[in-house]
């Protein structure tokens, strides 16, 4: 499956959420994107309480684009049953194949391009979400299935299961990475590229904070309106954005940005977008200006010292056993050096030197 390397979030296409945009500013980002050339388009049964499906399915069906536009959506959560029926939310097979018809119709479709597991539950096992997605693709339903917001663990067990059993796997993993998040790179990076799984960046610019629209020393439920002041509610420190280390990280953008005379957003999106194993990240706006800033985000360099300055300031402490591993090579391997592959494996023979050969 080809997907553009900037892909069009909705989770922002109404404000059920207390932040979002209207119709018309949801069709006209919609209708920017595609003129743009992208061709992938990401949502959720989840959002907005299903407007934004709902408005995705209306806009594609007024614009002839539904055979064009690259269509995920995804599973899981409990949305539409507030009375706490546990087989309305989760990953389960009854609860897929419910959420899937239900977005189907939202869409205005018969088939998804790429279908999530939208979070995992701790509950149902990897076999049985496995067998019900390999079941709707053979019915269909969808083309494709991937994993979003999983630990890595899971993710390499159910690609393994489907493998070795010769079922339809998932093709993807999309997981929150950005400057301000990039503990995804312990794991699934190399996880990705060893199973051969595309991985998608939701949150590019953690959730707004790196536009530099918020600002230092000054609490959540005070800053502007947006995705870190919606959740500021939710007492969970893992959504807590405004911490000392990223404001450092912030300035740092900024410097950088400054000196290349563009937006903060552009700059780390672009940033992102050069990371190991990335396939697409994706774009989430509730102004069309913002996204046509995320749309520039590829059309320029960042020049190797920049990039090296934004890694030192985000870069993750070292953990076991990745420190570990890493300083007992050269001892392991008696002081030779090794590697996995030659040099120039992974290239394609015409990007060589020389051309083909």
């Amino acid at each position: 499956m080809r997907v553009s390397r900037l892909s069009l979030g909705t989770m922002t296409f109404g404000t059920e959420n207390g932040w979002g945009c209207d119709r018309e500013t949801a069709r006209a980002m919609f209708d920017a994107y595609l003129a743009s050339g992208g061709n992938f388009i990401d949502s959720a049964d989840i959002y907005t309480h299903g407007t934004a499906e709902t408005w995705l399915g209306e806009f594609m069906s007024e614009t002839g684009t539904r055979d064009r536009v690259v269509l995920a959506t995804k599973y899981s959560f409990n949305h539409q049953n507030p009375q706490g029926n546990p087989n309305a939310a989760g990953n389960g097979r009854k609860n897929l194949i419910r959420s899937l018809d239900a977005s189907l119709a939202r869409l205005k479709t018969d088939y998804v391009d790429l279908y999530y597991l939208h979070a995992w539950d701790g509950i149902t096992p990897a076999e049985e979400v496995l067998r019900s997605m390999d079941q709707l693709v053979r019915a269909g339903k969808i083309r494709h299935w991937a994993l979003s917001d999983v630990p890595a663990w899971y993710g390499a067990r159910i690609a393994t299961l489907a493998q070795n059993h010769g079922l339809e796997g998932p093709c993807a993993v999309q997981l929150e990475y950005s400057l301000v998040q990039r503990g995804i790179e312990y794991e699934f990076p190399a996880m990705c590229q060893e199973l051969g799984l595309g991985l998608v960046a939701w949150s590019p610019l953690g959730g707004g904070l790196l536009s530099g629209k918020y600002q230092p020393n000054v609490e959540a439920q005070a800053q502007q309106a947006g995705r870190i002041k919606a959740t500021a509610a939710v007492a969970t420190p893992a959504l807590n954005k405004l911490t000392p280390r990223n404001w450092e990280i912030v300035a740092a953008l900024e410097s950088v940005a400054n000196e290349l005379g563009q937006p903060m957003a552009r700059v780390a999106i672009n940033w992102l977008s050069g990371r190991p194993a990335l396939s697409s990240v994706i774009l989430g706006a509730t102004r069309l200006e913002q996204l046509q800033d995320g749309l520039g985000a590829l059309d320029f360099e960042l020049p190797s010292e920049l990039r090296a300055r934004l890694d030192q300031v985000s870069a993750l402490p070292p953990l076991f056993p990745y420190n570990f591993l890493s300083a007992i090579q050269p001892r392991m391997h008696g002081g030779a050096s090794v590697s996995p592959r030659p040099p120039h494996f992974d290239e394609l023979p015409a990007t060589r030197s020389g051309g083909w050969r």
